[in-house]
Formats: C-alpha cells, structure tokens, sequence
C-alpha cells in the first residue's frame, strides 16, 4: 500500500467529526484497541485504505474517555514519517446528529499499516535479517526521537504498538499513555505506565521523576 509521504498534512481539523462512519467500506475487524475494535476500512471517496479505531462512549460516565483525548491531543501535534498518521475522526452512523453531546460512538482513522510487530513475531512465519532488524530501529529511534524533541513521553513502547507495512516501513502507534515532558520541572508522574517486560528499572523500583530514557530502554 501507499502510505503517507513525510509532512503530508491531514484532513482540516475544522472538519473533523462532520463525517460519518458510513463513508467507509468496513473490510474486517484487524485488532482490538483499549477502548473498543479496529477495522480494516476503505475510504469510499479515495479508494484508499484506512484503519478505523472506534472509540465507544455508551459506558463512560465522563464522556470521552481520557485515553482517547490524550491520544488525539498529542498525534495533533506530530507529523513524522515514523509516527502512525492520524488522518481524522468520524461519527458513528447511527449518532452522528449525537457526537456533540458525547453519545454513542466515534471513530479515529489511521494510515493503514499491513501488521504489528508482535504479530508477525507470534505468528513465526516470518524471519528478520539483521539488516531488516538495524532498519527497523533506526526508524524507531528516529520517530521516538522525533517525539521527544516535540517533549512527549510516549510510555507504552512494546511490539504490538510497533506497526510494519509490506515496504517494511515502521511507524509508532497507541499514544494512549503519551504525556507532555519538560526536563525543567521536577514534577512526579505516575510510574503505572509500561508494558511490564517492557519496563525499566527505575519505575519497578517505585521512581515517579522520570525522563525520555524510559522510552529508549522499551526499545532495547
């Protein structure tokens, strides 16, 4: 598949949430994601492919659900060849006239990427060379890079967040635990964040002032 070139911008946020999931050819259900499924869809307008992660609204009592605010506010903010494209958000058919007052259910629409690292690992039906794994995070270290330098802290960096296309290029995914950082303050955060195998010492041990080097550790 085609995915975005570096720097292309999105749909205008102004126009978000004015479509509805119905613009959609839905092809299958590909994962389920912290608030409810993923779908493998086709944009009827393009032709292009998408994955469309819906959020459900039915159960939370404060309306959106935090994880799904912080995700949009922070992949808003990044454009970069190794971050997933977040390309705009869509109503559910059935309570489009009800995304307003926080009813129902809403759709984030993603580039469409082929797999997930976990996946394919799992699955072992695939061998990586070294070649293929020094390319892989050379794109990873470059995107967390990225999103450093832009002060978040994605905080949930584990293969299954890890998306590959056929062309083998890599794209980080879920900013659901994402934060914004700043190395001036000294404030604490919460140390309940990270994959446990994927966590670094200092938050097992109880460390709530942390830095960028707890992403870099879930790389190794």
């Amino acid at each position: 598949i085609c995915c975005p070139r570096y720097g292309e911008r999105r749909q205008t946020e102004s126009d978000w949430g004015k479509r509805c999931v119905d613009k959609f050819d839905i092809i299958g259900i590909i994962g389920e994601g912290t608030y409810g499924q993923v779908y493998k869809a086709k944009d009827k307008d393009t032709g292009e492919l998408v994955a469309l992660k819906k959020v459900r609204l039915d159960n939370e009592k404060e309306g959106f659900p935090i994880t799904a605010i912080r995700e949009i506010k922070i992949l808003r903010q990044l454009i970069h060849r190794s971050v997933v494209n977040m390309k705009e958000i869509v109503t559910d058919k059935q309570d489009a006239l009800d995304f307003k007052k926080d009813k129902g259910a809403f759709y984030l629409v993603f580039e469409y990427m082929d797999h997930d690292l976990m996946g394919l690992l799992e699955s072992g039906l695939v061998h990586f060379s070294e070649d293929h794994i020094k390319s892989f995070m050379k794109q990873l270290m470059e995107g967390l890079d990225y999103c450093h330098k832009k002060n978040f802290l994605h905080r949930d960096i584990k293969c299954s967040n890890i998306l590959l296309n056929n062309s083998g290029q890599i794209k980080l995914a879920d900013f659901g635990l994402a934060r914004l950082y700043s190395s001036e303050e000294s404030r604490p955060y919460t140390n309940k964040v990270i994959t446990l195998w994927y966590r670094p010492p200092e938050l097992l041990l109880g460390e709530e002032r942390y830095t960028p080097a707890i992403d870099v550790w879930s790389c190794g």
